[in-house]
């Protein structure tokens, strides 16, 4: 299973990268932390590890590392507004429970 961004993430990390003026994708994956156990990192890639698995999604290219993909396999990430508020939104199918502040999850 691979990990997809939405049109509207893959439109916000293109932007990003276009503006930083370097950089071959997003890294996605998880750490321990928080009340639930697992937290969310993402990083922008200049250059990918060895081990990295690369997906691609709306033109967008996703690397995971083989730790994180069993929590994250299916994942769609999106990027929302809501109000004032906007950020990247996971809808992640792995997720049996998650704090009430929404930072960390457990699988």
């Amino acid at each position: 299973m691979s990990v997809t961004l939405t049109e509207d993430a893959a439109k916000h990390v293109q932007n990003f990268l276009s503006k930083r003026g370097k950089g071959i994708g997003l890294r996605v994956g998880v750490r321990t932390s928080g009340c639930s156990g697992m937290a969310y990192k993402l990083e922008f890639v200049d250059e990918p590890d060895e081990a990295d698995l690369k997906f691609v999604s709306n033109g967008v290219t996703i690397l995971v590392d083989q730790q994180s993909l069993p929590y994250i396999a299916g994942m769609e990430l999106d990027y929302t507004r809501e109000g004032l508020n906007e950020g990247f939104k996971f809808n992640n199918p792995n997720v049996k429970d998650q704090c009430g502040c929404g930072e960390s999850f457990k699988v």
